[in-house]
Parts: C-alpha cells; structure tokens; sequence
C-alpha cells in the first residue's frame, strides 16, 4: 500500500459499532467492488468499496466480510474471506495478502480463502434470522442491476436463502460514517495537506499559453510523489470561460493571459478525501474586474463557513448562503435590488450565476453518504464551496475548504491553502 498502515483499532471499533445496530441474529454479507475493465485486456485502477473498507480495512479486490455476532461458534462472528495468491497471480500481479496480512490489517482472527466462502456461509447462515446486504444507496449513485458484485451479492442470497428476513447495511453505514474518528481525521487531514503543496506547486508553474493539462500534470506529480492513492476525482482546470461549466474537466484549452483558471481537485490518501476549489489569474494579476467577483466569493466563504456548526440543518445552511451570494450579486450589478425584491420565490434570480449547492459531506466518498434531514454535529467533515457564474463575462469563481463541524463551531482543515488575493499574487510572482 501507499500509505501507512491504519491501525486495526479503527476497524474494530468500526465493526463494534455496527454491531450494536445490527438486529438480533442476524448476520451481515459485505463485499469488495469489481475489477472494471477498459478495452482488450486492460483494467481500471481498483477502488475499494468503501462500506468494506470501513469495517475491516482491506484495499484487495475479492474479498468478503461476514460478521455474525450471535452466532453460537466463537469462531464464527467475524470471518474475513480474502484472494488466495497461486504461482499465475504471483507471476503476472504479485503477492496478494496472506491470511496473517488480512489479520494484521483488519484485526480479525479467522481469514479464510474466497473459494470456500459459500460453504463456510452455509453453516451459519441457517443458523441466523436475518442477512445484512451491502449495496450503493447514494442518491447520486451510477450503478445498474445486476452489474457490481453487490448486486451479484444479493441476487444469489436471495435465490440461495429465499426465506431469511433481509435488511441494508448501508442504513447503518450511512450513519456512523457521517462523524468522523480521530484517526479519520487524521487521515483527511492529510489529504488535505497533500492538496496544499500540490496547489502552491500550480501556482508556481502557471504562466499564459500553457494548456489546462499541464496545470492538471503538476498536481498529478505532487499527489503520487506525496504517497496519495490517486485524485479523489478527475480535477477541474478551467480556465476563462470554461470554468462557467461546473463539471469541465476536458483540461485541454489554452490558458489565456487575462483570464481567471477555475481548480477544483481533491486527494484520496488511504482512502479518505479532500476536495478543495481555488482561483487564480493565469498571469499572475488579478484584474479589477476579477478581483471584485473573487472578493465577493471569498467573503461568502468567510460567513457562509461561519453556519456550519452542531445544530444547523444542512437546509437552512444552504438557504442562508443563497441569501449571501445573492446581496454579493446586487453589489456586483449583476441584479437588480428591485427585481430581487419582487422576484418569485420559486425561481429566484441568484440561480442564473449561482446554480448549486455549497455544502456536502466528505470522507471516504467525496460526496460521503448520509441523509441531508439530519442536522450537523460534531465529528462531521463538509465543504463549503460557494459561487458565482457570469458566462457573458467569462468569469467563473469558487472557492471551496473542507470543515470539521466541532463542539463550538468548525476548524477549517485547509487553512493553510493560499486564498488571500495578495497571497496569490505573491506567490505566483
């Protein structure tokens, strides 16, 4: 692995909790995500799933978890089936874990080979009331039926176990992954810090007619240099206009002198996720203009930032900063005070230069699993990340950090990524 080994503690406790959620006699069925393929004999880079991942820590593909804590045989509460490593896997892929590798990552004593997995469920599943399944329950999900190992997971249960009552384990992982342990945080952190360097690093490279790519390749070269797993999602260079579409990630225009560059990246470090936004002058000079939408941006930032605290539903957090970006958008001349005043409260007009929301959870998904119903507590990690759009202008503006929500309010975990104009500025003299 890239990263220093977690400790186990955080699995078991991880596990303890989920337990204590859990029905009596049931047990839960967890697996890995698939191995996605490209073209030909390629495959894509494997991501864990991360409900796994949570509980028991292994970033190996073909791997099961099966936790039965009522189970009448010790032995048979926890069970971690992983990939057994035979001369072909060692000769084209390498070593996979051992048995004594899976218990040293996981904490869990009894690790089995994967081929003996329907046999070993067979015992003990008759003896339950109940199966746990894991599936994708993101609202933003892009999975179809029968086309994960979740899916194929499930389907077989329900053909082999017809009977048994079923219930969804991500009910209960949505809900303890929402507040974060410390050495979660300890772990953001550091992706968080892995982002920091990255963007000093950007700033220093950029000059007019480099392509977006090249500002994209610098931090592509900081992230795995500093031992990331990978981008927490494709990054977001987008220079003048382009960065008027929140999703550009082409990366291939030219870098203009006089425009502003839009970047929006994050850094997977063990897993776990930072998702950060800045802007910058592609000569190193913002102009008036600039710097007066920048400014804007920057002060809803600054007390938009201010309502994340315990408390605070995520939906009147978010209506409190439209009312922010929405005065900033009179103050730029972009609307009009009247108009606002007037307007239908259905279709307020702040949503032609600012058109989404500016606060979601973060961890081991970028967009980390959770119901929005539920107010903020301490523990939780979000992004603030407000806007402001104006294509006719070529101007884009976000700005966004990663918070943890504490007793008394919030500590920003990317203080220390240049935002200041002046900061900027200098550094990119």
């Amino acid at each position: 692995m890239r990263y220093n080994q977690i400790s186990n503690s955080l699995f078991i406790k991880n596990r303890n909790s989920f337990v204590s959620k859990m029905k009596t006699n049931t047990l839960a069925v967890l697996s890995s995500n698939d191995v996605k393929h490209n073209n030909a004999d390629d495959v894509m880079g494997f991501t864990q799933n991360n409900d796994l991942f949570y509980l028991c820590g292994i970033d190996q593909e073909e791997t099961i978890l099966v936790i039965y804590p009522d189970a009448y045989k010790k032995e048979n509460r926890e069970i971690l089936f992983v990939k057994e490593t035979n001369e072909h896997i060692k000769i084209w892929d390498g070593e996979k874990l051992t048995k004594e590798q899976a218990t040293d990552i996981s904490g869990i004593k009894r690790v089995e080979w994967i081929q003996d997995f329907e046999k070993i469920l067979q015992l003990m599943a008759f003896e339950a009331d109940g199966i746990y399944l894991g599936h994708n329950e993101h609202i933003k999900r892009v999975t179809h039926i029968q086309q994960t190992q979740q899916d194929r997971m499930i389907a077989w249960c329900k053909e082999k176990y017809p009977l048994h009552e079923y219930y969804r384990a991500a009910k209960i992982t949505r809900e303890l992954r929402l507040i974060k342990s410390d050495e979660e945080i300890e772990l953001i952190q550091q992706a968080a810090n892995i982002s920091v360097n990255s963007f000093k690093r950007v700033l220093k490279a950029c000059k007019p007619t480099m392509r977006e790519y090249e500002l994209e390749a610098e931090l592509s070269y900081n992230l795995i240099k500093s031992g990331a797993t990978r981008h927490a999602f494709k990054p977001i260079v987008a220079s003048g206009k382009n960065a008027c579409a929140l999703h550009y990630n082409t990366n291939d225009s030219i870098c203009k002198n006089g425009e502003m560059i839009l970047l929006d990246f994050g850094v997977c470090y063990a897993n776990y996720n930072s998702d950060t936004t800045r802007c910058f002058p592609v000569n190193g000079t913002f102009s008036k203009r600039q710097k007066e939408v920048y400014s804007s941006v920057l002060y809803c930032l600054k007390e938009g930032s201010k309502l994340l605290k315990p408390g605070i539903l995520p939906s009147d957090y978010e209506s409190q900063m439209a009312k922010l970006v929405e005065t900033e958008l009179i103050k730029l001349g972009l609307l009009d005070a009247n108009e606002v005043t007037n307007q239908d409260s259905e279709k307020p007009l702040y949503k032609k230069y600012f058109m989404h929301g500016t606060a979601h959870h973060i961890g081991l998904d970028v967009h980390d699993v959770g119901l929005y119903s539920r107010t903020l507590e301490a523990g939780m990690i979000l992004t603030c990340e407000p806007g402001i759009y104006i294509p006719e202008e070529g101007i884009g503006c976000r700005l966004e950090n990663d918070y943890l929500i504490t007793k008394d309010g919030n500590i920003n975990l990317t203080e220390a990524m240049p935002i200041e104009i002046e900061e900027i500025e200098t550094l990119m003299r």
